[in-house]
């Protein structure tokens, strides 16, 4: 049986797998309450496990390596709680070849060799190429969909990554290319980054250390 999260453990985690972001964008992650996230992020800060930040006209939460660790051991508790440990490592280990997929076709997107120049930028005016790297994104995502049902069949909050791929490949087919790769976008990439991420978190894994 699927294990809700609480929603101490998904604010905190909101912040690992966003990487900086304001309130807002916090609880939206996981459909929490803005103003029940807010206080949580407070107490959080409190505890110097969360920092706000400011950039120019950015601001926005991120996790203290205390944050980090803090959230490390919400997610082993969770994972032993719902004897979820081994099925998480074994989507992990199938994952991790259509990761090395998806950062090919993502490379292939971002620039398309010629004759003159290896690393010319992709300005998508081959449609035959851009159909092809969007072909195998395609399969990439009907690779990711039982792995996500696996994750969601044992915790929640693993629920969505699929169909947030799906939604943007959608959009990238109609010809709006900034859904495949940008980070200011839901993109595939972005999408993709996400979910490593929460798996690495979820294992206690160190991203630099892995594929």
């Amino acid at each position: 049986m699927t294990r809700p999260s609480a929603p101490e453990l998904l604010t905190l985690h909101a912040v690992r797998i966003l990487g900086f972001a304001d309130t807002t964008a916090v609880a939206g992650r996981f459909g929490l309450d803005v103003a029940e996230v807010g206080e949580t992020l407070g107490d959080a800060e409190a505890w110097g496990w969360v920092t706000r930040s400011t950039f120019a006209d950015l601001s926005g939460w991120s996790l203290t390596d205390r944050g980090r660790a803090e959230n490390e051991r919400q997610l082993a508790a969770e994972v032993a709680a719902a004897g979820a440990g081994a099925e998480v490592d074994a989507v992990h280990r199938e994952f991790l070849p259509l990761n090395a997929r998806l950062l090919a076709a993502c490379t292939r997107w971002q620039m398309r060799p010629t004759p003159s120049d290896a690393l010319a930028v992709n300005d998508h005016a081959d449609g035959a190429w851009d159909a092809d790297v969007l072909a195998e994104l395609g399969a990439i995502a009907r690779g990711l969909a039982p792995l996500v049902r696996r994750l969601r069949d044992v915790l929640t909050r693993f629920a969505d990554y699929d169909t947030r791929v799906d939604a943007a490949l959608r959009r990238a087919r109609t010809g709006e290319h900034g859904w495949v790769d940008r980070s200011d976008l839901d993109s595939c990439h972005r999408v993709w980054f996400e979910l490593h991420e929460d798996l690495l978190a979820t294992l206690g894994l160190d991203r630099h250390a892995q594929p």
